[in-house]
């Protein structure tokens, strides 16, 4: 894949940062059936027109525009609804580098499915420190979040 920092979390779901024209034409081969992305359409590496490069796969896609300077703790919820939406298909999850989708699956790890602070924290860990404005928001939502 062309896509920064890629990764496969579980056999259900990878994330990376944007996806190029054939990161997308892979896809189907990988048996994707949904692509989530966190980024806003006026990320400065947003793909123009990925809806329909993604959708003409056969494939669903979600866009949830998380600001980067003010990411919302309501956006998470939202996220949680789209994988629980396509509970037992595979999904791919990204933004423009992977930090975003990072912070998004710590997050979904450790409050949705429990898993370890270690475990959780991949591949966030590997990607990047999270800075004051994530930390954050990943405290509050941790602080605030109802399964």
């Amino acid at each position: 894949m062309d896509a920064e920092n890629t990764c496969q979390v579980f056999d259900w779901l990878w994330t990376s940062g944007q996806l190029s024209p054939k990161d997308i034409a892979r896809l189907p081969a990988l048996g994707v059936d949904a692509v989530i992305n966190l980024a806003p359409p006026t990320s400065s590496n947003a793909l123009a027109g990925e809806a329909e490069l993604v959708t003409r796969q056969g494939l669903a896609y979600v866009q949830i525009p998380v600001d980067w300077e003010q990411p919302d703790p309501g956006q998470f919820s939202q996220f949680v609804h789209v994988l629980k939406a396509f509970e037992g298909r595979k999904v791919w999850v990204h933004c423009a580098m992977n930090m975003r989708v990072s912070a998004f699956v710590y997050l979904y790890r450790k409050l949705v499915l429990g898993d370890s602070e270690a475990a959780a924290a991949l591949p966030m860990r590997d990607i990047w420190q999270p800075n004051d404005v994530w930390q954050a928001f990943i405290g509050d939502v941790a602080n605030t979040y109802n399964t």
